[in-house]
């Protein structure tokens, strides 16, 4: 008898082995995080995490900035700003943070709700890294 793993069809009713033909090309193009200080954001997902800046979207009129990051080879990017904003949105699994104007130095601004305290919703973002012992 054949041992059928735990993300097997038969054991998960539901999953199908290939998409709709009209999602065939689908995937996960990115993750929306809102930030209250792009330079501390920044630095965090660049320095630590090792992340690249795609793009920068600035909204002057709407006030707000989009920062796309990824680890993706920037030097790949075209350096055509209306290419690089179509390369950005071809990569897959990007994070997009998004600075609304002010919020950095505004003292009543106390942050967006983390999805873990009541009311629950957004849990955790994971980074993967291989990390080999000898």
């Amino acid at each position: 008898m054949a041992f059928a793993h735990k993300e097997s069809l038969e054991n998960n009713p539901g999953l199908q082995a290939t998409p709709d033909e009209a999602t065939k090309g689908y995937f996960l193009q990115q993750t929306m995080f809102r930030i209250k200080d792009p330079k501390v954001s920044l630095d965090f997902y660049s320095r630590v995490l090792g992340m690249s800046l795609l793009k920068r979207l600035d909204f002057p009129e709407m006030k707000f900035s989009l920062y796309f990051l990824g680890y993706e080879d920037t030097a790949s990017a075209p350096p055509n700003n209306v290419h690089r904003t179509v390369w950005t949105f071809g990569q897959k699994a990007t994070l997009e943070l998004t600075h609304n104007w002010g919020t950095e130095s505004d003292p009543e601004f106390k942050g967006y709700h983390n999805g873990n305290s009541e009311p629950r919703g957004f849990g955790k973002f994971n980074i993967e890294y291989f990390f080999f012992f000898y």
